[in-house]
């Protein structure tokens, strides 16, 4: 399976997870105080173009994407012990169907979507919070653009640092 990644600090990847049912976000993986999130083959090259029309372009992201030729470890199988510090399965990749004998199937990987007719489109049934589908690329990097930047300003308890610790100035 070929697939990008973004990554970005596990508090905004926790608060976007939170607002997506199931496995809506694709395949996640933790490692340490960062968050992986996989997605199809193109995303990487596309983040910068995507940051820039969402009107991101100028703002400092903690937001990494991992393309072509990138490399990332490879976390344990689900359920598999593993060690401190080793990267883990948030969501793993393959997602149960319900039915006894179903098996397993892939999840889908959240990509961008033509126009609607062509393929490869979501289509409204599947569309981002309505028939537990993939959400576009889009949609997943606006929300994970405003989970940084909300991240960057307002740090969890812990983890403030000289840069980000001063007060807010009223007038």
């Amino acid at each position: 399976m070929r697939f990008d990644v973004l990554e970005v600090p596990a508090a905004a990847g926790d608060e976007v997870l939170g607002r997506l049912p199931g496995p809506a976000a694709g395949p996640v993986v933790r490692h340490g105080a960062r968050m992986r999130l996989l997605v199809a083959p193109g995303g990487a090259e596309e983040l910068p173009g995507l940051l820039d029309w969402l009107e991101w372009g100028g703002v400092s992201l903690d937001l990494v994407a991992l393309g072509r030729g990138g490399s990332m470890p490879a976390p344990a199988l689900p359920g598999a012990a593993r060690g401190p510090g080793e990267p883990f399965w948030v969501r793993p990749p393959l997602a149960r169907r319900g039915g006894e004998g179903d098996g397993d199937r892939p999840v889908p990987l959240p990509a961008l979507a033509g126009p609607p007719g062509c393929p490869g489109h979501p289509g409204p049934a599947r569309a981002w919070g309505t028939g537990g589908g993939a959400p576009d690329l889009v949609r997943l990097v606006a929300a994970l653009a405003t989970a940084c930047h909300r991240v960057r300003l307002f740090p969890p308890p812990g983890r403030r640092t000289a840069r980000n610790r001063q007060a807010w100035a009223f007038s």
